[in-house]
């Protein structure tokens, strides 16, 4: 029986947003303008649906990131109550690639427990597959292998289309390296979407029963799929083309990964009867902030026409400074920070963001932050995941699910070491691949004795049977204490405290990583007692899981996790990682011409910047301005380092794209300082300082 909530219809929606909400009965592409309410639209559309007459089953709402997916739940929870929101089929694609590859990939011939590997253990796969010791050479076949397949092309089609050597060979180093994951039982992040497509083309039971299962699909940041993903959708969705896309193709910003805006394109001419719903009224930013992002994106060429209003009034206006430096510029930015707070007002660290293209440019910042003794977090640094200690964890977690994940197991078998050498290793491998089986299965082969010598096969055989072990408690335990004492138990019998104080010089170092783990312990234990963190900190309760269940998903967990972090801290943000989020006080710096729009050759090589890169960077100069809510600074550099050398700054051509008053662009900061002092000056009566 459905919530009475479901029954409930949508309130607070514009009249945009309720057209969208209706259109129940084919395509709809609703193009949402930045700051538009477009998660509210998809939310209410969730429970039009289920009004409609649908189960929340035969829903699926499909975002990119697991954070998003984790909010669009909770609020669906809070409209449509938390049973339907239980059972809605809300998740990232990825997330919906595993589960239709965990339901249905023994026909494409996977086993159920088949392993995701991250991009650590896809370099390391590929090294095999190509070679080479070259880090530098792997990670360009790592990239053009992860493009080719977002664009759905394999091995042989790269091959017979290849421009030069250098492809040719990586299609070689393509086909060897598919063929060690169909061995070792395992797929990449990008088969998580290439491998489904393919067994919805291939097998018509599947197909059928899929397009059953979902009578209404939506999908979040259309504007963000690739190549690959717009066909997965398209035969998700049958013929009978009923789905929403929720996008906007000014944010499109991910082309570098192999998004398409074309995909935004192909909609109309492929569903005729697509409905298309314009959401204009922002809900996020002054009317200043719109009036300058409307002015720079009207420069790329337009597939649909919107414009963003606002009912909040002009607002500050933009300013635009101009800096000596990235010490100056970082300085002033701080000043920024310091001066809005000591203004008066419940003005926090966390409404502020300094935002930049380019992961270099937060270092100055950092610098200049920490000397002022101002809290900060890097968003789009090393991701918690990627931490040493944790992908130690992962590999164990990932030979649990899938004992024939070879990179799991070489992880999992040296960590901690236990006596058994490379030596013994390259025999097992050897004898492995001479058979053709995976190194868990060389363990326990009767003929492993004419390869290894007895003292080895017993420490092999040892490591063999704690994993069984483990496995089969791991099948048997779920809630979150069972979960975190089960965990702890084993990191005690295998020493990894120990281990982590044995590999480092600093005791407080390797306290910390302890730390590390035990947060990653009590993370695994909320999911397995069904509680969920959604963004603000809240929590809703799903359904509880075994650890083994858990496990089965960590390695997409692990690649689309974005880890809230709600302390009171100011953030420092590449453009593209603040896609998404907003806060009231934005500071976008470094806005000069190689930097943004970013060239890689340097300033003076415009025939790397064609048309289509300069429309994206411009996108994404358009993303930064509409993070912004209340008040926002442009900042331009006089000198600026490339490389070890200094040179001329020149402000971005985007500047004055923007249109801004002359009289706010070109003040000077030092004028500006004189007027603030002598404002300052008439309040409290002092004499100010006439030098400036």
């Amino acid at each position: 029986m459905r919530d009475a909530a479901a029954a409930q219809p949508p309130v607070s929606l514009n009249p945009a947003q309720l057209e969208a909400v209706h259109h129940l009965g084919g395509p709809c592409l609703v193009l949402a303008g930045a700051g538009s309410g477009k998660t509210r639209v998809i939310v209410h559309k969730i429970a039009r649906l289920l009004k409609a007459g649908l189960e929340p089953p035969q829903i699926a709402a499909i975002t990119f990131t697991n954070k998003a997916a984790a909010e669009m739940r909770e609020r669906a929870k809070a409209l449509v109550g938390p049973r339907a929101a239980r059972d809605l089929a809300i998740s990232t694609f990825h997330s919906l690639g595993v589960r239709m590859l965990r339901t249905d990939g023994t026909r494409l011939g996977l086993k159920p427990n088949f392993s995701i590997l991250d991009s650590d253990d896809v370099l390391g796969v590929l090294r095999d597959a190509g070679g080479s010791s070259d880090n530098a050479q792997v990670r360009r076949w790592q990239w053009a292998i992860s493009l080719w397949k977002n664009q759905g092309l394999n091995a042989d089609a790269v091959e017979a289309a290849a421009a030069d050597d250098d492809e040719r060979i990586a299609a070689r180093v393509m086909r060897r390296f598919e063929e060690r994951l169909a061995a070792f039982q395992a797929v990449d992040f990008d088969d998580l979407i290439g491998l489904p497509l393919k067994l919805l083309q291939s097998d018509d039971e599947a197909r059928a029963r899929w397009q059953a299962q979902f009578q209404h699909i939506l999908v979040d940041e259309y504007q963000d799929t690739n190549a690959v993903q717009y066909e997965l959708l398209k035969a998700l969705v049958g013929p009978r083309g009923v789905f929403t896309a929720v996008g906007d193709d000014d944010q499109s910003i991910y082309g570098w990964r192999g998004a398409t805006i074309d995909n935004l394109r192909r909609l109309p001419e492929e569903y005729p009867r697509l409905k298309l719903i314009a959401l204009e009224q922002n809900y996020r930013s002054t009317g200043h902030i719109l009036r300058a992002a409307n002015a720079v994106i009207a420069n790329n060429p337009k597939i649909f026409e919107k414009k963003l209003w606002s009912e909040f009034g002009d607002g500050d206006v933009v300013r635009v400074i101009d800096c000596d430096s990235e010490e100056h510029e970082a300085e002033r930015a701080v000043a920024r920070i310091q001066g809005l707070r000591a203004a008066g007002g419940a003005v926090k660290l966390s409404d502020f963001a300094v935002l930049y293209r380019a992961n270099h440019q937060a270092r100055v910042f950092e610098q200049k932050l920490r000397a002022a003794q101002l809290p900060y977090k890097v968003s789009g640094g090393q991701s918690y995941f990627d931490r040493a200690e944790i992908k130690d964890l992962c590999a164990w977690l990932r030979l649990l699910v899938n004992p024939d994940d070879d990179p799991a197991f070489l992880r999992a078998i040296t960590t901690p070491k236990r006596g058994i050498g490379h030596q013994t290793l390259g025999a097992l491998g050897e004898f492995a691949s001479k058979w053709k089986i995976s190194l868990f299965q060389a363990l326990f082969s009767p003929t492993l004795a004419g390869a290894l010598k007895g003292k080895a096969i017993d420490a092999l055989q040892e490591f063999g049977r704690e994993v069984n072990a483990l496995e089969h408690r791991a099948r048997h335990t779920t809630g979150a204490e069972d979960a975190k004492a089960l965990l702890l138990g084993w990191l005690k019998d295998i020493g990894y405290e120990q281990h982590l104080h044995d590999g480092e010089d600093s005791e407080k170092l390797a306290t910390a990583r302890w730390s590390n783990v035990l947060d990653f312990v009590d993370w695994i234990g909320r999911r397995c007692g069904g509680e969920i963190t959604a963004e603000g900190g809240g929590t809703f309760e799903s359904e509880r899981h075994s650890v083994l269940e858990v496990a089965q998903t960590i390695s997409v967990i692990i690649s689309l996790a974005d880890r809230a972090d709600e302390q009171d801290v100011v953030t420092l943000s590449t453009l593209h990682a603040a896609k998404g989020l907003e806060w009231p006080h934005v500071i976008l710096v470094g806005v000069n011409e190689g930097l943004l729009p970013f060239r890689s050759g340097g300033d003076d090589k415009d025939a790397e910047l064609t048309p289509e890169r300069i429309e994206e960077e411009r996108r994404l100069m358009y993303v930064g301005i509409t993070r912004a809510r209340t008040t926002l600074v442009v900042s331009t550099l006089r000198r600026r380092k490339k490389g070890r050398d200094t040179v001329i700054g020149v402000p971005s051509r985007f500047i004055k794209e923007m249109k801004l008053d002359e009289a706010v662009v070109k003040e000077d900061p030092r004028e500006r300082l004189r007027k603030l002092r002598a404002e300052l000056a008439a309040r409290t009566g002092s004499v100010p300082n006439p030098a400036g």
